[in-house]
């Protein structure tokens, strides 16, 4: 009867230490997201070398919103930039500034500021809107159509050969919990200016334009639906709106109106990256919440939702190079990569709405994985990393991280030039910590791979970036080295789960041999 008390009282004690190990380890989890790590701030001038030397970043130029002692870098017109866009001839980039609600043009060689385009609107209609859809309803602000407002700039997409840039707008600005109709401007390229805005679903936060140009895709992170608009014809008046596709479940939206609620995490399935396929038979989008998984749209005949990749969870960006699938995984700090073919097959073969898609090849970059984007050749891939503070490239024909290299905190856009040479950056912050900034890297290649891809890709007229992705830890080389200590830095919330877990089951251990002796 000893016996078997004692061996019920070990087991009592080693449930009790299962489940304390996995209480902290969310505990762990959860604080990592919460709190941000230190601030760091890039400098001009920094240089990393790629391991076996085959390229070499540097930082070449900076654009801050911090540091009012710094003037050859300040601009006050930075202001939470959200994302950053090269035009496909590489003459300028256009910087979405979030809180600023303004859209912030520069000339890429010099670096001077061109113009400043505001999305502050004295009235939710007139001459520039089109004629409304009746698909995007006001619900909570009656007069919402004719209310003033400033729009956040989130993200953007070229149509027409690089001579519209679509702004979605995160909300209207009276709009508290962004629940009504947000808004999309349209900005001509060749002048610079707002030619033409319409309306949206609740928190739009990606958009893309379909290959042959004649479709906009705009994904609303606020309520599990994907917006379309037909952009066949090149006036500007004849666009239109098609009806949304809803991914899975449309959300009722209820929220205060005089009360925030934090609608980047009560949005459902968290719509994010949004890429169409090379024939534009398929849409595919990212669920950074709910359930995970890449939603399909099927395009043809109509659009429709077919059902969502699963083995795959907080898909962040998507973007197809070459033949495969890219995925930045936010929580985990990774970048994913699937052969497009097999894509392509396990939709054929669905059952019901379950896409079975396997085989993902995964390389480890830093924590908060967001923006990525590929060198022509598709042989890197350049990924921003939030809780990391750096941009990392990783190579893709060995699957691994080859280089780092600080950037200001905390990174979440990121461009690349359409000859690979430049990659910008933009910093928005967390918190209300670090953020306010744009870092400009030259990058140089040890081969011609890269500028042969380009000038294939020019001749051929296109204008697509490329593809990528692991390796269990990265092993950097070159200056600024930093290897292993550097990963346990950018990774201190994983270590120190893993260290406490073990402790936790060292001492498990302990407890059970007291009692077998």
């Amino acid at each position: 009867m000893k016996g078997i008390a004692t061996s019920s009282h070990q087991r009592n004690i080693s449930n009790k230490l299962t489940m304390l190990s996995l209480l902290l380890l969310a505990a762990l989890t959860m604080s990592a997201q919460k709190t941000p790590p230190q601030v760091r701030h890039s400098h001009v001038g920094e240089i990393v070398t790629a391991q076996g030397g085959v390229l070499t970043i540097t930082c070449v130029g900076k654009k801050q919103n911090f540091d009012y002692r710094d003037a050859a870098t300040l601009d006050a017109d930075i202001n939470s930039p959200k994302s950053v866009n090269f035009h496909p001839d590489g003459s300028k980039y256009y910087v979405n500034s979030l809180e600023g609600c303004a859209t912030v043009v520069y000339d890429r060689k010099t670096g001077r500021k061109l113009k400043v385009i505001s999305h502050r609107h004295d009235r939710g209609e007139g001459p520039l809107w089109n004629t409304p859809s009746g698909i995007y309803r006001f619900t909570h602000y009656p007069d919402g159509s004719s209310r003033p407002f400033g729009g956040k700039p989130v993200e953007a997409t070229f149509s027409h050969g690089g001579r519209y840039l679509w702004v979605p707008y995160y909300r209207r600005t009276f709009d508290l919990n962004a629940q009504d109709p947000s808004a999309i401007a349209i900005i001509d390229t060749r002048v610079d200016s707002i030619v033409r805005m319409m309306e949206t679903g609740p928190l739009p936060k990606m958009v893309a334009c379909n290959h042959s140009g004649s479709r906009i895709a705009v994904t609303h992170w606020g309520n599990n639906t994907v917006g379309l608009i037909d952009i066949t014809s090149d006036d500007p008046k004849q666009w239109h709106h098609l009806p949304y596709v809803v991914i899975g479940q449309e959300l009722k939206l209820d929220f205060s109106l005089t009360e925030s609620v934090d609608r980047d995490k009560h949005s459902g399935q968290l719509l994010r990256g949004t890429v169409f396929t090379p024939d534009d038979r398929y849409l595919l989008v990212g669920c950074m919440g709910g359930g995970g998984g890449i939603a399909v749209i099927d395009m043809k005949p109509q659009p429709h939702y077919v059902g969502r990749i699963g083995n795959i969870y907080n898909a962040r960006h998507l973007i197809i190079s070459g033949n495969y699938l890219y995925a930045s995984i936010n929580v985990t700090g990774v970048v994913q990569r699937v052969p497009l073919d097999s894509v392509i097959q396990a939709i054929a073969h669905r059952q019901g709405t379950n896409i079975s898609l396997g085989h993902w090849q995964t390389a480890r970059v830093g924590a908060g994985a967001r923006t990525i984007e590929a060198s022509p050749s598709g042989r890197y891939v350049f990924a921003a990393c939030n809780l990391a503070s750096a941009l990392y490239v990783v190579d893709t024909e060995h699957m691994q991280t080859i280089a780092q290299i600080p950037v200001d905190s905390y990174p979440v856009g990121l461009d690349i030039s359409q000859d690979g040479r430049f990659v910008i950056v933009t910093s928005q912050g967390r918190q209300h910590q670090g953020g306010n900034a744009v870092n400009l890297y030259r990058v140089d290649y040890a081969d011609t791979l890269e500028t042969q891809a380009y000038q294939t890709m020019h001749n051929a007229g296109r204008t697509t970036h490329t593809d990528s992705v692991s390796s269990p830890l990265p092993t950097i080389t070159g200056e600024n080295t930093r290897g292993w200590w550097q990963w346990l830095c950018d990774h201190a919330a994983v270590a120190g789960t893993l260290a406490c877990l073990a402790l936790l089951l060292l001492i498990g251990w302990l407890h059970l041999r007291r009692f077998k002796q």
